[in-house]
């Protein structure tokens, strides 16, 4: 997630893009006609999303003649992606009639005035009563209540771990690590045992953009004492800064990028990264530990660009350890991705029919979690055995629902964010301390709320 400010040359590209999949030609003006923005990647190989939608697509115009459905995907790191959707959500003339949002940024775009609210709709739907309440909760308007989205997916993070590597360093398996320590312990052992393996990744920098920032830092900083303090004080409603535990997690970061424990910098630092770990790092052993979510399965499976069948006795996972291993014990992250109808589209009941009718029922959503290895958001789904069957490892992920934590649901999460990835890349390229990245973060998240929303962290 990188700041709103957009340039000149982002914003060309931008509307270029909207005009040709989102103009205001014939077909979009048309009441039996809707366009659908979704994210695309970087990694092109990735048709899961692509051909799932496609499939979709032909089920609902077949049941509804007359009716067209144009899908738009949009290739671009997620950041851009993020810049993107909002540039073509400004205009009538450019706004999709259904869009695919990350739930972190939904009240960033309420705020904006970008989101149409679905509570009409969903009142009238049964299978609403479906939804688990967090996952409407990850979709509800902080200032006024109201539902601005449907829940498509969530996710977990954890620990996922080469078996036959650590082996080969001396570590047992099954490996479940207690603290930060055991983990950092675990990389240097393997460091010294297994020159050419990357002991461990944990993502890092603004390139890397929200997967830096949850995957990387805030799996880090929730499982500090404070756990959901860490971040933003609900109870004060302020941004917590000057905390121990931030450092603590900074601390970490350079330990493993000053220590040589991570991979090469100019690589972490890298847009395609995470594609590069799914796809040849983790595959072709060359990385041993990889703090990651419960996704990743979609980079080995039959559907792939590079199938690795190997995968399943390959690699082990693990829960993401406390600090000091104190109670719970573990922790986690979850995010998940919506579908929200902006506020100017031009066809917002054609877009929900689609939406009600086929892209969410049961069987459907039941589908698509099994497909991309998503933990399900409906408690339907999340007992049907075509999801439980789907992927060996949803047990695990789904278990770690019990301990894990949600970003802040508010408009300046984003700009938060952003200061995490930069305190991170700072401390990982050497060029600030871990005193001082801090301090940059503070005055960073200072400057982006005001003083009076923030509070000073006690650990």
């Amino acid at each position: 997630m990188r700041s709103r400010i957009v340039t000149a040359a982002a914003f060309t590209a931008a509307t270029a893009l909207a005009a040709t999949g989102c103009g205001s030609g014939s077909s979009g003006s048309s009441a039996k006609s809707i366009k659908v923005v979704y994210w695309q990647n970087l990694d092109s190989t990735n048709k899961l999303q692509a051909n799932f939608l496609a499939s979709r697509v032909k089920e609902f115009t077949k049941a509804n003649p007359g009716t067209k459905v144009t899908l738009v995907p949009v290739t671009a790191s997620e950041n851009d992606y993020y810049t993107k959707l909002q540039l073509m959500m400004r205009s009538p003339a450019t706004a999709p009639d259904l869009v695919y949002e990350d739930t972190a940024l939904i009240n960033s775009d309420i705020a904006g005035g970008y989101l149409k609210p679905l509570d009409t709709y969903t009142a009238k739907w049964a299978d609403w009563s479906q939804y688990a309440k967090a996952a409407k909760g990850a979709v509800t308007g902080a200032s006024d209540g109201k539902t601005y989205a449907v829940p498509d997916d969530t996710d977990t993070r954890g620990i996922w771990y080469n078996k036959q590597l650590l082996q080969k360093a001396g570590i047992s398996v099954p490996w479940q690590p207690k603290t930060w320590a055991d983990v950092i312990a675990a990389a240097r052992k393997i460091k010294a045992k297994l020159p050419g393996v990357t002991p461990l990744n944990l993502y890092t920098g603004q390139a890397g953009g929200e997967a830096s920032s949850m995957q990387g830092f805030e799996m880090l900083l929730y499982g500090t004492p404070a756990g959901d303090k860490s971040l933003y004080d609900a109870s004060q409603k302020k941004w917590v800064v000057g905390s121990q535990g931030f450092k603590d997690a900074l601390d970490f970061v350079h330990t493993v990028y000053g220590q040589g424990l991570g991979p090469a910098k100019e690589q972490a630092l890298g847009a395609n990264f995470g594609t590069a770990v799914g796809t040849e790092l983790i595959p072709e052993g060359k990385l041993a530990i990889d703090i990651d979510g419960s996704w990743m399965p979609n980079n080995w499976s039959s559907a792939a660009a590079k199938p690795w069948n190997e995968w399943q006795s390959v690699m082990g996972t693990a829960a993401m350890p406390t600090q000091n291993g104190q109670a719970p014990g573990s922790t986690s992250m979850s995010g998940g991705w919506a579908w929200s109808i902006p506020a100017k589209a031009k066809n917002p009941d054609l877009a929900w029919k689609f939406l009600s009718t086929t892209l969410q029922t049961k069987t459907n959503a039941a589908k698509w979690n099994a497909t991309n290895a998503n933990i399900a958001v409906r408690t339907d789904v999340a007992s049907d055995p075509t999801y439980l069957n789907s992927v060996p490892t949803n047990k695990f992920f789904t278990e770690l629902v019990a301990n894990t934590h949600y970003r802040p649901g508010l408009p300046e999460y984003n700009q938060v964010s952003t200061a995490i990835q930069k305190a991170m890349e700072s401390v990982t390229t050497g060029q600030a301390s871990v005193d001082k990245a801090a301090s940059t973060f503070d005055n960073d998240v200072k400057a982006a709320v005001g003083d009076d929303k923030t509070a000073e962290g006690t650990s």
